[in-house]
């Protein structure tokens, strides 16, 4: 089964420097409907969320626990 990691991307002034960091916020699961063979995607977060943008990587070999 295909995931991806869904993150919130978070912007942060380092020294002067803009930078974003992306926080891991859930998975995504693709799925495949039986019938018609269409891919969806099911999202499960790992907590609430009250974001107006979530960013889908796929999945990286590193355990990630942030």
């Amino acid at each position: 089964m295909t995931h991806y990691t869904i993150t919130v991307p978070v912007k942060y002034d380092d020294n002067g420097t803009e930078k974003t960091a992306y926080r891991r916020v859930g998975a995504a699961f693709e799925n495949t409907k039986r019938d018609t063979g269409e891919t969806f995607l099911t999202i499960k977060l790992d907590f609430p969320v009250g974001a107006t943008e979530l960013v889908a990587f796929q999945p990286s070999t590193r355990d990630v626990t942030e």
